[in-house]
C-alpha cells in the first residue's frame, strides 16, 4: 500500500517512513504543500498523512485542495496544534482523523489500518437512498429530487452518519464521537450549527423535513 506524507520536519519524516516501510508499506514524502499537491493529484495513495504547519500553504489548505479536486483518498492531519478549534477546522477541511505530536507510531499505524479498512468497507454499498434523498458514498455527491446539492466535507459525513442509520435517533455524543472521534462538551453547539446548514441545504426547499429533532435526545432523518 501506498502512503503520501507531507511533512517539513526531516527527523519526524525519518521516523514515520522507517516506521510504515517496514510494515509493508511504500511511502512517498513531500516538504512543502506544492510538492505535496501535486504528488496527491497524480498518484494514487491508501493513506495521505499532511502536517499542518508547512511551507506554502498549511495543511488545512492542501487537504481542502485535494477534497475540491474530488480526491477522497483518506486523510490524516498529523500536527502539533491540538486545540478543539484545530482538529475542528482539519474535520471541515475534509480531514477523515486528526493525531496530534508527540505521537506514538503504533497510534498512527493503527488509524491507517482503521481508516483504510473502512475505506473498503464504504465502497461496498456505495449508494444510500431515502425517498428522494441520495448519496453516493465514491463520488461524494448528494442529490434531492434529482438536483445536487454542494455539502463541505463535514456536513456530508453527517448526513452519511444519519442516512445510514435512518428512523433512529442519534444523540450529540454519538454524532460527535462518529465524525470527529470525541465527544464536545455541553457548552459547545458545533453539532447544532452543522445540522442547521444542513438543514438548509436538504430541507429549506421542501414540503417533507427529513432532518427532525428529538428534543433531549439528538437527531433522526426519518421518512415518515
Amino acid at each position: 500500500m501506498r502512503v503520501l506524507l507531507v511533512e517539513d520536519d526531516p527527523k519526524i519524516t525519518a521516523f514515520v517512513k522507517i516506521g510504515l516501510e517496514s510494515n509493508g508499506y511504500i511511502v512517498d514524502n513531500a516538504y512543502d504543500s506544492t510538492m505535496g499537491e501535486k504528488l496527491a493529484l497524480s498518484k494514487k495513495f491508501e493513506v495521505m498523512i499532511l502536517d499542518v504547519v508547512i511551507p506554502g500553504i498549511t495543511g488545512f489548505e492542501l487537504c481542502k485542495k485535494i477534497r475540491n479536486c474530488n480526491n477522497f483518498t483518506p486523510i490524516i492531519m498529523l500536527t502539533s496544534l491540538d486545540t478543539v478549534e484545530d482538529k475542528i477546522m482539519g474535520f471541515d477541511c475534509g480531514a477523515d482523523d486528526y493525531l496530534t505530536k508527540p505521537f506514538s507510531f503504533q497510534e498512527l499505524l493503527a488509524r491507517i489500518k482503521a481508516l483504510v479498512r473502512r475505506n473498503k468497507n464504504d465502497n461496498v454499498t456505495p449508494v444510500i437512498k431515502v425517498l428522494d434523498l441520495e448519496i453516493d458514498s465514491i463520488s461524494k455527491k448528494v442529490m434531492r429530487n434529482n438536483k445536487e446539492i454542494p455539502l463541505t466535507a463535514t456536513e456530508y459525513k453527517i448526513l452519511e452518519l444519519l442516512m445510514s442509520n435512518k428512523n433512529k435517533v442519534l444523540s450529540r455524543i454519538h454524532i460527535a464521537e462518529k465524525i470527529w472521534g470525541y465527544s464536545f462538551n455541553s457548552g459547545t453547539n458545533v453539532i447544532d450549527v452543522h445540522i442547521n446548514s444542513l438543514r438548509n441545504k436538504i430541507d429549506k426547499d421542501h414540503t417533507h423535513k427529513l432532518i427532525q429533532t428529538k428534543k433531549g435526545f439528538g437527531y433522526i432523518l426519518s421518512e415518515d
